[in-house]
């Protein structure tokens, strides 16, 4: 790196970076991502079944899947999702593909782990509207589902907290190995092209890797939205400083994962951006105080898209029927 361009990336890593060191013992700042392991099949099948079921929200309408959409890179490919009774969130949806790699769960990092992140938009009223409450006595009424907890768990009672713990499990298993920079860094050079190698030493001389980093090439730091220069955020999401309390904290996310990025569009906090090339544009610029040419942009954005490792491949579950004395879900009010 330049002088210059290595003071910065110093300076952005003086911030809450948590996790895996920047360089691998390969010297390259990112490793590859290894495949899951599944200790209890059991648990993980009931968890990809509550993840898909729209049951869990007061309309019968939004499951896990419709905002975390398994077939469109564990995102909703929309600016912010919408929610019950058609609530447009505040904040784009980041993408659930490896996000157990994550240092923490949300833009802001509210919650610790994805089995505190499980729960909050079951209960979120502009989300899925409905109550841990509410969610697990429904639960409760699908001999299915009494059943297969039992399996999980050893038990007939039906928690909140065996609930979000299932749903976790089968979250873990959402990674992405084998992209094509992954078979790079273990040693297949002719895995990536000439042009997507020279835009992975653009990310790296830049700085761009003092954020991105690790198995997912991000998601284990917090940084400030603008640091170069100021962002004009579309949305209201004040980042970390809303967890923290403290003034210093705000506007500074959650580095979003780069994995499978060319799939997770549109980018950014408030989905400002639509496309890669805007987002490498734009990250060049306010973060590290860089105009890329447009064949750099175009190199840069070129290796990015080797990210993409094989998606989650599984048989869609069959869930459980409702019984006579499940409620019935309530639905959207007519605007």
């Amino acid at each position: 790196m330049k002088r210059t361009t290595l003071s910065l990336a110093v300076a952005l890593l003086s911030g809450t970076v948590v996790g895996q060191s920047v360089m691998a013992a390969n010297n390259e700042p990112i490793q590859p991502i290894a495949p899951a392991k599944v200790s209890n099949p059991a648990l993980v099948e009931l968890g990809k079944k509550l993840y898909f079921d729209p049951r869990l929200s007061k309309s019968g309408f939004i499951s896990c899947n419709s905002c975390h959409n398994l077939s469109m890179g564990g995102t909703d490919n929309i600016k912010t999702s919408i929610g019950h009774n058609w609530n447009e969130g505040p904040i784009n949806a980041p993408t659930v593909l490896n996000s157990s790699l994550n240092v923490a769960q949300f833009w802001d990092g509210r919650a610790a782990d994805l089995k505190a992140q499980a729960g909050g938009p079951i209960a979120n009223p502009g989300e899925m509207g409905f109550s841990h409450t509410l969610a697990v006595n429904m639960l409760q009424t699908i001999p299915g589902y009494v059943a297969e907890f039992k399996k999980a768990f050893g038990t007939e009672t039906v928690t909140i907290d065996e609930v979000t713990k299932a749903i976790a499990a089968f979250e873990e298993t959402l990674v992405t190995p084998n992209s094509r920079f992954d078979k790079y860094l273990k040693g297949d050079k002719k895995a990536i092209t000439k042009d997507e190698l020279a835009g992975y030493k653009l990310f790296k001389d830049t700085g761009c890797v003092a954020c991105h980093n690790g198995p997912a090439v991000g998601g284990n730091s917090f940084q400030k939205m603008g640091l170069v220069e100021a962002y004009k955020a579309s949305s209201p999401a004040e980042g970390r400083s809303a967890v923290t309390g403290k003034d210093a904290d705000r506007f500074n996310f959650k580095v979003p994962t780069l994995r499978n990025v060319e799939m997770t569009y549109p980018y950014f906090h408030d989905g400002a951006a639509n496309t890669l090339p805007e987002a490498v544009d734009t990250m060049a610029r306010i973060q590290l105080g860089k105009k890329f040419t447009a064949d750099e942009n175009a190199k840069v954005v070129a290796f990015l898209k080797t990210l993409t490792g094989d998606q989650p491949s599984f048989k869609l579950p069959v869930l459980p029927p409702s019984s006579d004395a499940t409620p019935r879900p309530t639905p959207f009010e007519k605007k």
